[in-house]
């Protein structure tokens, strides 16, 4: 099969695909790792999207891609980053998210991002405030039956003169969850409102800090996500984390050697890229589970440049890629985003996410794949 596909000057050239779709694999509770795929949302296109309102879902196509990866077997990271939150998706809506996979997927492992997002940094005026908004969606969502994702804070990052207001703030928050909960430290590549977080802008230092938290509260800490794409660093930080405590990679990076792992331990997952990589995912996990390290490499490895690609700065708008892929392989029938974040990339982005999904095999339908991307180049006038 053959697509005209342009370069950079707009020339077309002949594309010819060549991946064969990864073959559907299913994750048990015994599985070597523990994966989580941070999920995006589908917006409803027909809704009268305003950037200062409320978002508009399409609850029906975002859920059928929950049962989509519960089904595989895979842990849903509900309600983080790439559902747009904090760019279009407010509290009210990730609160009706969380409580939606909650009524329909009671028995998925689903963790739930928690955060302060409500309170605009620019009205956080003091650590009460903070805590008061973080305890008030801990509340919410522990009603709901929910475990929690502990976010990083944007208020938190803004008030916070050093480290013991961390230490203060995440103590008090971490004293109200009913069951061990998910750190998350993300980078500023991501956020870059989150710029000096735990108190200071050294990576050494602000490790202190995290560590001094999860060891004054080990019992309410199931793991730590950390996001700062360096495999350096988690490692560090994964070798150095109390006994019972899991590390959770968010480097999209470099994630296949982060969870193979060493002689001294290994990462499990919750990263926004399992969302358009969940079947490979799975199956590469499947395969280390037999012992197949191997094929477990031989997997994911050659997905790696189409994370890179995603992922590439500025980073935050990682999720149009997810969405565009999820779009190419029939999760979705347009190409529509939360305040209108599909125009934050450019078509040779896309042309390259087309290419390199189908190099991986993570094109499900190849002839679906390539209409729909006929469809995009004629918007782009190609």
């Amino acid at each position: 099969m053959k697509i005209q596909l342009p370069d950079t000057t707009g020339k077309l050239h002949d594309y010819a695909l060549v991946g064969t779709p990864v073959a559907p694999s299913k994750l048990t509770p015994n599985s070597a790792r523990i994966l989580y795929s941070a999920a995006h949302v589908v917006a409803d296109p027909f809704g009268d999207h305003d950037p200062t309102g409320p978002a508009h879902v399409d609850w029906g196509k975002t859920m059928e891609f929950r049962h989509y990866l519960a089904g595989m077997g895979m842990g849903i990271a509900e309600a983080m980053d790439t559902a747009q939150r904090g760019m279009g998706l407010d509290w009210n809506g990730a609160l009706e998210l969380i409580r939606r996979t909650k009524e329909e997927l009671p028995d998925a492992l689903v963790g739930n991002g928690c955060g302060t997002d409500h309170l605009d940094p620019a009205d956080a005026k003091s650590l009460d405030d903070v805590r008061r908004a973080y305890l008030e969606q801990v509340e919410a969502i522990q009603k709901l039956g929910g475990r929690i994702i502990l976010m990083a804070s944007r208020a938190l990052a803004k008030v916070a003169t050093g480290p013991e207001d961390y230490i203060a703030v995440y103590n008090d928050v971490l004293a109200a969850c009913d069951e061990p909960v998910i750190l998350h430290w993300l980078g500023e590549m991501f956020d870059p409102q989150l710029a000096g977080y735990w108190g200071s802008d050294s990576f050494d230092d602000a490790l202190e800090t995290a560590l001094s938290i999860i060891g004054a509260n080990v019992d309410k800490v199931d793991g730590i996500k950390i996001s700062l794409l360096d495999a350096r660093k988690e490692i560090i930080m994964r070798r150095r984390l109390p006994e019972g405590v899991r590390m959770y990679t968010g480097d999209d990076f470099n994630y296949p050697e982060l969870i193979e792992g060493d002689d001294q331990g290994h990462s499990h997952a919750l990263l926004g890229i399992f969302d358009p990589l969940a079947p490979a995912a799975a199956y590469a996990v499947s395969k280390l589970s037999e012992g197949d390290a191997k094929t477990f490499r031989a997997t994911l490895d050659p997905t790696v440049p189409l994370a890179r690609h995603i992922f590439r700065a500025p980073t935050q708008y990682y999720k149009t890629g997810v969405v565009f892929l999820a779009w190419l392989n029939g999760f979705q029938d347009h190409f529509i985003m939360l305040n209108g974040a599909q125009a934050t990339r450019s078509l040779p982005y896309f042309t390259d996410c087309f290419k390199m999904a189908d190099e991986c095999g993570l094109l499900r339908d190849p002839d679906l794949a390539v209409e729909r991307m006929r469809h995009m180049l004629k918007l782009y006038g190609v």
